[in-house]
C-alpha cells in the first residue's frame, strides 16, 4: 500500500474541478461540489461535515484500505458525513451535485 493514500488531502486544492468554495468563516467551510456521469476525483479528506444533495445521485466512495462502497443521495436529503477520506465516483445516469458543509473544530484557547 502506498504511504500517499494515508496522508489524503484538501480536495479544493487538489481536484478544483470538482470542488469550489462558496463560504468560509472560522466555524465552517461550505463547499460546492459538482461531477458530471462517469467523473471521478482523487484521494482527499473532509472533516465531519453536513452534505445537503441538489440531485438525486449515486457514487462508489473507495477509502484509503482499497475497500469501496457505493452510496445514494435524493434531492433535498441532508446527512452527516463522519471525517474521513476517500475517493469518490460518479456511477449513476445523472450528475452528482451536492453542498458540502464542513465543520471546523474550534480552536484552542
Amino acid at each position: 500500500m502506498g504511504a500517499s493514500l494515508s496522508r489524503a488531502q484538501d480536495p479544493v486544492k487538489v481536484d478544483p474541478k470538482h470542488y469550489s468554495v462558496v463560504f468560509e468563516n472560522d466555524a465552517v467551510r461550505v463547499l460546492h461540489i459538482h461531477y458530471a456521469v462517469g467523473e471521478k476525483s482523487v484521494m482527499h479528506s473532509h472533516p465531519d461535515s453536513v452534505a445537503v444533495f441538489l440531485e438525486d445521485q449515486k457514487a462508489k466512495m473507495t477509502h484509503p484500505d482499497g475497500k469501496s462502497e457505493e452510496m445514494s443521495g435524493k434531492k433535498g436529503e441532508a446527512v452527516f458525513t463522519p471525517a474521513g477520506a476517500h475517493l469518490p465516483e460518479n456511477i449513476g445516469s445523472g450528475p452528482i451535485d451536492l453542498i458540502l458543509v464542513e465543520v471546523k473544530k474550534p480552536a484552542a484557547k
